[in-house]
């Protein structure tokens, strides 16, 4: 079996900061100089900072219940196929472990229907089928569509009429926050979906169920620490 891969906080903070950092424009590169002597420190707590922000924003489709101590936040598309392989595993940990937190986080990258599809998914939080969307459709094998978008919206019980409205009257919104799920996935470093950040430590690729496990008791143990 493939060995998952998970990238602990010290890594996740190089790369965060090396993105910030490199953004930086010329009238910048004193600051940027200071920025890099300041040291690990420094670096980790800049990163900590910006997975915060990753972690928690109040458009993105999220599963929190009450007591949830580690977030999960995936990123991912609707034609991608290990998106939908990780689907079922990832619904079996929330099944099995109600204090995971977990964030969704559109990253369309496949194309017109990946973008129409996470359009109409972050549209049906507004009347609360996000989750039986997602299910739907990420249950939907084959090429996404208008066509197979609008079955998924009627199997989760969506109303369509309503979707329609919600997608016009937060178009701006919606797009804000898939333009932040893509300068998110790229400040990470990340190539594909699906990608996902479990507290500090980052999976990027296809888990099993196991690896999620394994992932969950990592940020659960130690927060902190750098895994291989």
């Amino acid at each position: 079996m493939k060995k998952v891969t998970i990238l602990g906080l010290a890594a996740i903070a190089l790369l965060l900061v090396g993105a910030v950092v490199g953004r930086l424009g010329t009238a910048d590169r004193a600051q940027a100089q200071t920025f890099e002597e300041t040291g690990d420190t420094r670096r980790a707590a800049e990163g900590a900072r910006i997975r915060a922000e990753i972690q928690n924003d109040p458009l993105a489709p999220t599963v929190a219940r009450k007591g949830a101590d580690v977030t999960l936040v995936l990123f991912s598309d609707y034609q991608c196929p290990y998106c939908r392989k990780v689907h079922p595993a990832l619904e079996q940990l929330m099944r099995e472990d109600p204090k995971v937190k977990v964030v969704y986080r559109d990253w369309p990258i496949f194309g017109a229907g990946s973008v129409e599809a996470a359009h109409v998914a972050i549209a049906a939080k507004y009347q609360g089928k996000h989750a039986a969307f997602n299910n739907a459709l990420m249950e939907t094998p084959g090429k996404v569509s208008s066509q197979t978008i609008r079955a998924a919206a009627n199997k989760a019980g969506v109303d369509w009429a309503r979707l329609q409205a919600d997608l016009q009257a937060h178009k701006g919104d919606i797009d804000a926050l898939i333009d932040r799920n893509g300068r998110y996935a790229m400040m990470m470093g990340l190539s594909g979906t699906p990608a996902l950040l479990v507290g500090p430590y980052l999976i990027p690729g296809a888990v099993h169920l196991g690896g999620l496990r394994k992932a969950v008791t990592l940020a659960r143990t130690a927060p902190d620490a750098a895994a291989d």
